[in-house]
């Protein structure tokens, strides 16, 4: 029997779970591709569709699993003694504490673990529902919060043994030669073969519940990784080394992107004269401005934003009036930021499309004197609306993200990302470009353990909420996920990254160490390789600690703490402890409050 005298708290539970996952999908997804991002692998456009697709397909395929911990392994669905409304209420609560927790600091640009945040939430509410005693402080077969919380130390450490471990094994193969560049492209098919292997691994040896891919005996499990790893890297050997010998070797100018259909053809080509360099992108971290890129001169109107951008390195750090002389005054770290906002806002002024059309209206159409509420600004709020909505779905789209992330010259902080990009040997882009590709496959690879991993955060508690709310028994709970609440979930997690995801991606990737795409592969490799160890064992680690673990491993393989900005690491780790408490205390306090509210 449904109960339909708490279809409001359904509800509401319902918007803290859309909440939850949005969230999820500005903080924690964002830094997952952050790393590709930052390596210039794939544009931040390409990184929403990539993870739109993969994050889906974790979590429909393998995300239920994790999901089951968050239901039952904190609070025993016993404790609540069948009382379906109270249980309704606690998960509400814990995604209301959570969610407002994670919003808050991703509106600050405050990286948090949107995992732990629930897990201390769901404590919280834990404790104020039932008592500390009934709350799973231990191990509980891997689902206490002992075991959730020993993730806060292993999976940063062991996803950095890995990510570093990878790496190192590029390194040795291939930067360390005299001449790199055959040795990455003939050795590529190889780091295929491991992607490959490892994608392949989480979807068969976990399987989804409904499939029973995980009920297979061992050499079930072995042949069909092995062979469609295998299969993936023979793939790559007949039709990838072909083009990229074509570009990078023979540096052949003539190659489309779509000459990889001719696999072993390509060797055959007519020769061509000989260039001076390969036809492959810049995958340095900091660049001078294109030429299209050219700072516009100022617009007429009053309003116009004059031309500087965001987190680039200011033309003119000094203003000084020519005609009486003045002495130069130095501008605050405030006025530079805010000297690189309205260049960014220039630029998008002059761009064609539905992000040019609404940042000219914003400029042609400001609110007139007086309080809002007054009947011209009304009007010209109503008028402003359609391209406020524009400017907040598209802005992240056209945010210059390594610009932010490289810092501003002239201030501690850009000084402090020149040292530590200082430390990191550049390896040549022709090297670069052929990982590049591999790392678009370790990137879905990681975004679809992100889904099959971080899904459980959100799902589980409204999994909870809706199964007590639509039968009417709280021991409903152990029944499965559906199918259509993973997919609703994992679609609102691409709506968070992007829509706002940029705001994270700026303070991550680069912020801790120098990326390129053999680094970034290596990275996104271990993290995911740790994500899916914990996620087998049904523990719900962080995504985001997994990448920030992989970073600094990776970023120390250049030999020396000092390639790695340790302070924002130090940052990082704070906030991640600093989510227990607050979250926690966030979603037992709710709980406490609504549960004993005086009332007639």
């Amino acid at each position: 029997m449904a109960l339909d005298q708490f279809t409001y708290v359904f509800v509401i539970g319902t918007f803290f779970a859309l909440l939850d996952a949005f969230n999820n999908g500005a903080n924690d997804v964002a830094n997952a591709w952050a790393t590709s991002v930052s390596s210039r692998s794939i544009s931040y456009r390409q990184a929403m569709i990539f993870g739109t697709i993969f994050e889906m397909l974790g979590a429909i395929t393998v995300g239920a699993r994790t999901a089951e911990t968050i239901k039952n392994g904190i609070i025993p669905h016993a404790a609540f003694q069948d009382n379906a409304g109270v249980q309704m209420l606690a998960f509400t609560c814990a995604l209301a504490g959570a969610s407002t927790w994670v919003m808050w600091c991703t509106r600050h640009s405050a990286h948090v673990s949107s995992t732990y945040s629930l897990v201390s939430a769901v404590a919280g509410v834990g404790v104020a529902t039932v008592g500390a005693k009934q709350v799973q402080w231990g191990w509980n077969d891997g689902k206490g919060l002992g075991a959730i919380f020993s993730g806060l130390v292993m999976a940063p450490a062991i996803s950095a043994a890995f990510g570093a471990t990878i790496f190192m094994l590029i390194k040795l193969v291939v930067h360390l030669r005299k001449n790199p560049v055959p040795w990455a492209v003939y050795s590529s098919p190889f780091f295929f073969l491991i992607a490959g292997t490892v994608c392949t691994l989480s979807i068969v040896y976990k399987g989804s519940p409904n499939l029973g891919l995980n009920k297979k005996p061992g050499w079930y499990v072995a042949a069909v990784t092995m062979g469609t790893g295998a299969g993936v890297g023979i793939l790559a050997a007949i039709f990838f080394v072909p083009f990229v010998d074509a570009k990078v070797i023979k540096k052949d100018h003539g190659v489309k992107w779509w000459m990889f259909i001719y696999g072993p053809l390509l060797f055959k080509r007519p020769e061509v004269a000989v260039m001076d360099r390969a036809n492959v992108p810049n995958y340095a971290v900091v660049q001078e401005d294109s030429g299209d890129e050219e700072q516009p001169q100022a617009l007429p109107s009053k309003s116009s934003p004059t031309p500087t951008e965001s987190g680039s390195n200011p033309e003119k750090k000094l203003d000084q009036d020519p005609e009486l002389g003045e002495a130069p005054v130095q501008l605050t770290y405030k006025e530079i930021q805010a000297q690189g906002e309205r260049k960014l806002h220039a630029k998008l002024l002059k761009k064609r499309g539905p992000m040019g059309w609404a940042m000219r209206t914003l400029r042609d159409n400001p609110m007139g004197p007086g309080r809002i509420y007054e009947i011209h600004n009304i009007r010209m709020f109503l008028k402003r609306l359609p391209a406020m909505v524009v400017c907040g779905l598209l802005y992240g789209l056209h945010y210059d993200i390594h610009a932010a992330q490289s810092g501003i010259a002239g201030t501690p902080e850009g000084e402090r990302m020149a040292r530590v990009y200082a430390e990191a040997k550049k390896y040549p882009n022709e090297v670069e470009h052929t990982y590049s590709f591999v790392q678009i496959l370790t990137a879905c690879t990681a975004s679809f353990a992100h889904g099959a991993n971080d899904i459980g955060n959100s799902v589980g508690p409204w999994a909870v909420i809706y199964s007590a709310w639509s039968t009417g028994s709280a021991a409903a709970s152990k029944a499965e996920v559906p199918i259509w609440q993973l997919a609703v979930l994992s679609a609102t997690i691409s709506v968070g990254l992007l829509t706002y995801g940029y705001n994270i991606m700026k303070v991550m990737g680069n912020k801790i160490t120098y990326h390129s795409p053999s680094r970034g592969c290596s990275m996104e490799m271990g993290a995911a390789i740790t994500v899916l160890v914990f996620s087998q064992y049904s523990l719900p680690v962080s995504t985001s600690m997994c990448i920030t673990g992989a970073t600094v491993g990776v970023g120390l393989c250049n030999g020396t703490l000092k390639a790695v900005n340790f302070q924002r690491v130090g940052l990082l780790m704070l906030s991640w402890i600093a989510t227990i408490p607050i979250a926690g205390t966030i979603g037992g306090v709710l709980m406490g409050l609504f549960l004993n509210a005086p009332h007639f």
